[in-house]
């Protein structure tokens, strides 16, 4: 069984691995604001705006985590001519990042999810509403043609693929066909993790999905550890993939593999869970890095649910560094 020393050698191999992440690029806008009053001409809270903050969510998330845990890292998708792509492309630069792949469409708007948070001198901040701005219509023929094109090129220089699909579009079946394909053909470790659409990627090394995303893709109700295993079983063998890992909040992760073995990893602590935002991008992060690195699928596992537990201690959706990840190992 590999041990936490194990797990070191692997994170001093994650400078060496260039990841590609294909999917949904996002950006999470916090707008906060002090309680002042109730509005007169409706019953809702005036605020007085005190802050604005945004970060990088949905595929994005994905991106920066891998730059933030010692990866190299590339990201390929749509954004908008607008304010939020610029603000995107700048935390993303920040961490050293590969933006090169992020095209900026004319037909498109950067997707945003924006989060109202209510607060004051003596009362605890919270979120009171969120303003989604998605993209609902297909990728353009000519934006299509360019991440093609990127994607062609990118893919010779990469260790592994991440496809991170959030609903808005962004991997059209073309662009599917051709990651998945070129995955296959080279041995190239791929992972998808799509909210809705999970059996449209057949054919990839390996799926991540939560308990509630499984679930729905296998069209049952999981209420024990028996119900868990039927589906995961049943969508490993439905996907072709290597393995399948499934997250299941504070009960921890558990993957399926090939070869029969369901792997159970406890979260690594129970005590401080203040936000789940983007933990799943964060354990998507740590395992298709630590696979690159060289890792078996176990440890790889077990490394991203360190990642994820420390990512669930932080308020908003974050990221882990590497040397947080170290720290935890040491202890």
């Amino acid at each position: 069984m590999t041990n936490n020393n194990d797990l070191l050698n692997i994170i001093k191999n994650f400078q060496q691995q260039h990841i590609l992440v294909v999917g949904d690029m996002v950006a999470d806008i916090y707008l906060q604001g002090i309680i002042e009053r109730i509005s007169r001409e409706a019953p809702v809270l005036v605020l007085q705006q005190s802050g604005e903050k945004t970060v990088a969510g949905g595929a994005a998330n994905v991106v920066n985590n891998v730059a933030t845990i010692g990866g190299k890292v590339t990201a390929v998708g749509l954004l908008g001519n607008d304010n939020a792509a610029n603000g995107l492309k700048n935390i993303l630069s920040k961490n050293k990042v590969d933006i090169n792949g992020l095209i900026t469409s004319n037909d498109r708007t950067t997707i945003t999810k924006t989060r109202i948070i209510a607060g004051g001198r003596a009362t605890v901040s919270q979120q009171v509403v969120r303003i989604d701005h998605d993209n609902r219509t297909p990728v353009n023929s000519s934006d299509e043609k360019k991440l093609l094109t990127s994607l062609e090129i990118l893919l010779p220089q990469c260790s592994a693929v991440v496809l991170s699909d959030y609903g808005s579009g962004t991997i059209t079946p073309a662009i599917r066909s051709l990651i998945i394909d070129y995955s296959r053909q080279t041995g190239i470790p791929c992972i998808v993790d799509s909210r809705y659409s999970i059996h449209d990627f057949k054919g990839v090394t390996y799926v991540k999905q939560n308990d509630a995303e499984l679930a729905a893709a296998v069209g049952m109700t999981i209420k024990n550890d028996t119900d868990l295993h039927q589906a995961g079983k049943l969508l490993l063998n439905q996907m072709s993939a290597k393995g399948i890992l499934v997250t299941c909040g504070e009960k921890g992760m558990v993957l399926f593999e090939n070869d029969g073995s369901i792997n159970t990893i406890p979260v690594s602590d129970k005590s401080e869970v203040y936000d789940v935002s983007g933990a799943g991008d964060t354990c998507v992060a740590a395992f298709i890095t630590a696979i690159a690195a060289g890792a078996e699928s176990t440890a790889a596992a077990r490394l991203s649910n360190y990642a994820a537990g420390i990512a669930v201690r932080k308020m908003g959706t974050a990221t882990v560094s590497k040397q947080e990840l170290i720290s935890i190992l040491e202890k």
